[in-house]
């Protein structure tokens, strides 16, 4: 799903969890706020996530896949911590 470069404004939405078959989710270059819903490391089929160039904070996720996504999927944002790889421990506040 590609949502690029849009203006959207908001959090991402937890439901985005729920598309089980979801294969690459891209919402780089918006105006995203707040943490990256622990929902979206349940989603195993997906193999490409870009959240970069947004307004998020916390940390990243290390459940699930995101230890295979690459730190350029996460820059220009506001996380807090060592971003080494996904190493992180989830944080759920911002």
């Amino acid at each position: 799903m590609d949502l690029y470069d849009n203006q959207f404004e908001g959090k991402i939405p937890k439901s985005f969890g729920k598309m089980k078959s979801l294969k690459f989710l891209r919402l780089n270059n918006n105006k995203l706020t707040g943490s990256i819903p622990r929902e979206l490391t349940r989603l195993k089929n997906l193999k490409i996530l870009d959240v970069s160039n947004n307004d998020l904070c916390g940390t990243i996720p290390v459940d699930g896949n995101f230890e295979s996504f690459p730190m350029e999927s996460f820059e220009n944002n506001k996380f807090s911590g060592p971003e080494l790889k996904g190493l992180v421990p989830y944080d759920f506040g911002c």
